[in-house]
């Protein structure tokens, strides 16, 4: 009904139905499923980020290619920052959008979130039975989701023995596919029982301990220190509105458009949870 009021078009259908509209689809053990009818989909991420780049080059960003070793803090702000050729960059205000590396920024600060590195398998296969009619995402109850990819697929879940990982892991576990990803896959849409794996990646999820949820706005202490991190795989979908605030902070020292306030940082220090569930 919240997604429906405010102009999203999703239904929920019960078994019944649920299978007269996906029939590929196993829904013996489902009290129903939500889908959304219309203006859903996916969208070419690396497309995405690029345009973005483009756009904020169009307007005088300048990118600079190297890596941040350390900050020079004054009068409870940061005034400059070290990179690893040498330079020094003076800094009017730092935002931290480091990604699964957010922590290692924020400590260059003094400072501490709970956020790290999570890693994600994603795999690619080509099924010998194809799926009829139009596939949409689907996420199964054990976390897995599976989607179409031109003719092939594209699936991941949620891995066994979650957690934190070093920054530079990015070891491929293959039997995560054949040992919980498939059966998973074949449990809910029987079709998948004859796949084949064409390619797969290892990445890593920002992910926040806490409560999953992204961290927005000014440290209180450092003032010009902005947090832009911990979104816990959910960053590309909410980057739009995240760097809409950001820039509203900086500019006018408040949110304008929409209120992030309850992703604010005092909830870290607080220890008060902001929890999002949908996270796989």
């Amino acid at each position: 009904d919240l997604q429906r009021s405010l102009g999203a078009h999703t239904v929920f259908l019960e078994p019944g139905p649920l299978k007269e509209r996906f029939p590929w689809l196993n829904v013996e053990d489902l009290g129903g499923g939500s889908w959304g009818s219309r203006e859903e989909g996916w969208f070419d991420s690396m497309g995405m980020m690029n345009g973005f780049r483009r756009a904020a080059r169009a307007s005088g960003v300048e990118y600079i290619d190297n890596a941040v070793t350390g900050l020079d803090l004054a009068d409870g702000r940061v005034v400059s920052v070290r990179l690893a050729t040498g330079q020094t960059v003076a800094c009017g205000t730092l935002v931290n959008a480091a990604g699964p590396r957010a922590q290692q920024v924020a400590a260059m600060a003094g400072l501490s979130i709970p956020v790290a590195p999570y890693k994600r398998y994603s795999f690619v296969f080509a099924s010998a039975n194809p799926i009829p009619g139009r596939m949409p995402n689907v996420i199964d109850l054990s976390g897995t989701f599976v989607r179409p990819e031109g003719e092939l697929f594209l699936t991941g879940n949620t891995p066994q023995g979650d957690g934190p990982a070093d920054y530079d892991d990015f070891e491929m576990h293959f039997e995560e596919f054949d040992d919980h990803i498939w059966p998973a896959l074949w449990h809910r849409i029987p079709a998948f029982d004859a796949l084949k794996v064409q390619t797969s990646w290892t990445g890593h999820y920002e992910y926040n301990m806490l409560d999953h949820n992204g961290i927005v706005g000014f440290h209180p202490e450092v003032r010009n220190f902005m947090f832009a991190n911990g979104f816990s795989g959910h960053g590309l979908q909410q980057s739009p509105a995240v760097g809409r605030a950001v820039s509203e902070l900086i500019v006018h020292g408040a949110f304008q458009t929409l209120d992030l306030s309850p992703f604010c940082y005092e909830r870290i220090s607080r220890n008060e949870p902001f929890l999002e569930e949908a996270v796989i």
